[in-house]
């Protein structure tokens, strides 16, 4: 066999040199991804475990709102239950109450001919007792005898008194 030529050697040996180079370029470049690789892997999982954290805090502060919601509720359906017993002893009360306001209007309605008949009862008092006289006797402008009391006597007996007006109300 015959040795190849010298100037194909040099273009072999720089080939070869060239692709050292290459390989330690790809090398270098391979391990520069590998550290941006780790670094972005270990960045995700420190993102990771923060959203994580994040996560589980949500959690809690949802577990933490709903507890403290379930305590209002609790406290306003109290609140609601208690109102409603009022409600209805203030019905019962109502009730109660009713037939006295009842009668309280009825009395109200009756107040105009009653305070006409009282007038007339303080008119009639201030005109004094009737003058001594025969009860038997007939007053000059009356049509009849004197008006009397009965005393709850024996019937047929002549109890009569003099008619005095009053109010006891």
């Amino acid at each position: 066999m015959s040795a190849p030529p010298p100037l194909q050697i040099r273009e072999a040996n720089a080939h070869l040199a060239a692709l050292h180079r290459r390989a330690a370029e790809l090398e270098t470049r391979l391990l520069a991804a590998e550290r941006t690789v780790r670094a972005q892997a270990e960045r995700l999982a420190c993102h990771d475990q923060q959203l994580r954290a994040a996560l589980d805090e949500l959690g809690r502060a949802k577990d933490r709102e709903i507890s403290a919601l379930r305590e209002q509720l609790l406290s306003s359906e109290a609140t609601v239950r208690s109102l409603k017993a009022a409600v209805d002893q203030k019905d019962q009360v109502i009730q109660q109450l009713q037939p006295r306001a009842d009668l309280l209007q009825d009395i109200a309605r009756r107040r105009p001919p009653l305070a006409a008949l009282l007038a007339a009862l303080e008119e009639a008092e201030g005109l004094g007792p009737l003058p001594a006289s025969n009860p038997g006797q007939l007053l000059p402008d009356g049509p009849g005898p004197p008006l009397g009391n009965s005393t709850g006597g024996e019937e047929g007996q002549d109890n009569l008194q003099p008619a005095v007006f009053g109010t006891t109300v």
